[in-house]
């Protein structure tokens, strides 16, 4: 089924081949991971890769972690997994996506065979769940939080009045570490039915190319999901690092680097404001490690950023938005202040005459 957006593009298209060279601000992985220790762990478990892969310890991290017995976890080859096992594995009648976020979900979902409702969040609102929006009927409900591409934090109050029998309740957490203390989260709630709660290694570890996440859910819908799953989903460097990623240390870590991100946006955000004269907005409150900006000429103004080694992240490919938005990764303040000064002048550049 065809649709007028491009569900398959992601920011990792920004710097393939000739965009390699450029200061990455179109994915949302942070540029300092993985940190030096999650490196030696991970490559502590070479030497048992004659081995299948045992994800019994992870999956027990997982679970003490979060408070839970370990029937209500499941590893993943990356959260995206999860929506493909959820897509295929659940007897799902009327899905609705809530937009806009991460694509994948509805992606998964049409190749699936399904026909998926678009649940439009609106710029005016500030991108802000209205519960009432959600079809009645609609037997699996997908949002994100914090949401990709918005950086909007939903209460978790809101997302459980969602909550209906016989609805399945997909709570896109991937990005929940990096909001300090995690607020909002429903990760460890019990009491919500439906909830299938989706959890990423990849972003504040920088753990893309190895794909570790994992789902938390009911025991009934973990086995579902797990009997959907290829033998042996989850290879044994993932395994090691989900571990490693569960102790107390690297919580700590984790936790601190939420703060830095939270200061980093706020340097990010507080210049951004100076180009406010130039047309430019930011969706706020921000509460992710990117940012959401709408501007004039915005594919004229990517395409000046290029040219002066910056990548950023369209926002068309975005059901609910269109050709004037751009995500901005959060960066440390060395990297910002210079993509500020290269932003001020790929603004001037889009605005001379004949470009």
């Amino acid at each position: 089924m065809r649709t007028e957006h491009d569900l398959r593009h992601h920011g990792d298209a920004e710097v393939r081949d000739d965009g390699s060279a450029l200061v990455d601000l179109a994915v949302n992985v942070r540029a300092d991971t993985p940190p030096a220790w999650l490196r030696e762990r991970i490559a502590g478990s070479l030497g048992s890769l004659a081995a299948y892969p045992d994800g019994r310890a992870a999956r027990a991290a997982v679970a003490a972690r979060h408070g839970l017995p370990v029937e209500r976890v499941l590893l993943t080859s990356g959260a995206a997994e999860a929506f493909v096992l959820l897509a295929r594995a659940l007897k799902v009648r009327r899905p609705a996506v809530v937009h806009p976020q991460f694509t994948e979900p509805e992606a998964a979902l049409r190749d699936a065979g399904h026909t998926v409702d678009r649940v439009l969040l609106r710029e005016e609102d500030g991108f802000r769940l209205d519960p009432a929006a959600v079809p009645e009927d609609a037997d699996l409900v997908v949002i994100g939080n914090p949401t990709n591409p918005t950086s909007v934090l939903h209460p978790a109050a809101s997302i459980a009045q969602l909550a209906r029998p016989g609805r399945t309740l997909v709570v896109d957490e991937a990005f929940m570490d990096a909001v300090p203390g995690e607020r909002e989260a429903l990760a460890e709630r019990t009491d919500v039915p439906g909830l299938v709660v989706l959890r990423s290694l990849t972003k504040t570890w920088g753990l893309a190319g190895l794909r570790i996440g994992y789902v938390l859910s009911a025991p009934e819908t973990i086995a579902e999901l797990e009997r959907a799953q290829p033998l042996w989903p989850v290879s044994t460097p993932a395994l090691a690092a989900a571990e490693a990623c569960m102790d107390p240390q690297a919580l700590a870590e984790a936790a601190h680097a939420a703060h830095r991100i939270a200061a980093d946006r706020a340097h990010l955000i507080t210049g951004l404001a100076k180009f406010a004269s130039a047309g430019l907005r930011v969706t706020q409150p921000a509460e992710g490690p990117f940012v959401l900006i709408r501007l004039p000429r915005a594919t004229a103004v990517r395409r000046h950023l290029r040219d002066l080694g910056f990548a950023v992240r369209r926002g068309d490919t975005f059901p609910g938005l269109g050709e004037e938005w751009l995500r901005l990764a959060v960066r440390d303040r060395g990297t910002v202040n210079t993509f500020l000064q290269a932003l001020d002048r790929a603004l001037r550049l889009a605005s001379s005459p004949g470009r």
